[in-house]
């Protein structure tokens, strides 16, 4: 197969923000596309207007992929609709702000579970079928904050560090199957990830250094679409990945802290559980 509107896409945390806009390029695109996320009402409307604006099919899967048992009734959904998956899109992500010994374990875990081991579920579940049929894209919604730690955001950035190492690591182990994988590094994005007064006290989230969302998920879509590696979407954001090659990982560090040190009362940061909030 190759790449043509008839490719059915699956995007994780599709109710909102960057997900949502990568919903509706690949839907203008042609694409068939497969709502995931946890609000059933929010997957009803978001799928009308997909159907009214651009006229293809969509199919709704309200399943809220922090617990493991979600994966199955997902995969049971997809067989019913007889839904192949050509494209997925591992978008669905959340985020904490607060000193790692002030939060609780729990709250770490659950970052874990649906940036690092639901991107590994969901693409183990639906690799194999790619392998088989000898084509398939991935696009793993990364971030920049994968480039650099994070102190007040700590496992945030790592999980977003093992997205990006293992999307470049699989995309070599996958060369010549017809499988490609492209990890999207957007950088700090108007989303409703934070809540409003968090994103205004922080330097890094003032209204002029936040990237549209429609402008980051039509990078996506291009990344994904020409089987690039990595795509960091925006002039700023590519900058800043270059000038860290530049500093010690202390550094790197200290200039997150301070980036962050407004607003890193730890205070749960949910949104829809798809758009990372930063490099």
């Amino acid at each position: 197969m190759t790449a043509n509107t008839a490719e059915r896409v699956l995007v994780t945390g599709a109710s909102s923000g960057i997900g949502l806009h990568l919903a509706h390029r690949f839907a203008s695109h042609g694409h068939p596309v497969c709502l995931v996320a946890p609000d059933g009402a929010e997957l009803d409307k978001v799928a009308a207007d997909i159907e009214r604006r651009h006229g293809v099919r969509t199919l709704r899967i309200a399943v809220d992929l922090e617990h493991r048992d979600s994966f199955t009734a997902l995969e049971s959904a997809l067989g019913d609709a007889a839904w192949d998956v050509d494209i997925l899109v591992n978008n669905a992500g959340h985020g904490f702000k607060g000193a790692y010994a002030e939060v609780p374990i729990a709250t770490h875990l659950s970052i874990v579970r649906l940036n690092v081991e639901a991107v590994l579920r969901l693409t183990s579940l639906l690799l194999p079928a790619m392998l088989r049929r000898g084509h398939g894209r991935i696009l793993n919604t990364a971030s920049i904050a994968g480039f650099e730690p994070g102190p007040t955001m700590s496992v945030y950035h790592a999980s977003k560090a093992f997205v990006l190492s293992w999307s470049e690591a699989i995309a070599t182990e996958l060369e010549g199957s017809g499988v490609t994988v492209t990890a999207l590094c957007p950088g700090p994005t108007d989303t409703d990830f934070f809540p409003k007064g968090d994103i205004e006290c922080s330097f890094a989230f003032q209204k002029g250094n936040l990237m549209d969302p429609e402008d980051v998920a039509s990078a996506g879509y291009d990344a994904v679409m020409s089987g690039e590696r990595v795509v960091v979407p925006g002039a700023v954001n590519k900058a800043m990945v270059f000038s860290r090659r530049f500093m010690s990982e202390h550094m790197q560090a200290r200039m997150n802290e301070k980036m962050y040190e407004d607003v890193s009362s730890p205070e749960r940061v949910r949104g829809d559980k798809e758009s990372p909030p930063s490099g």
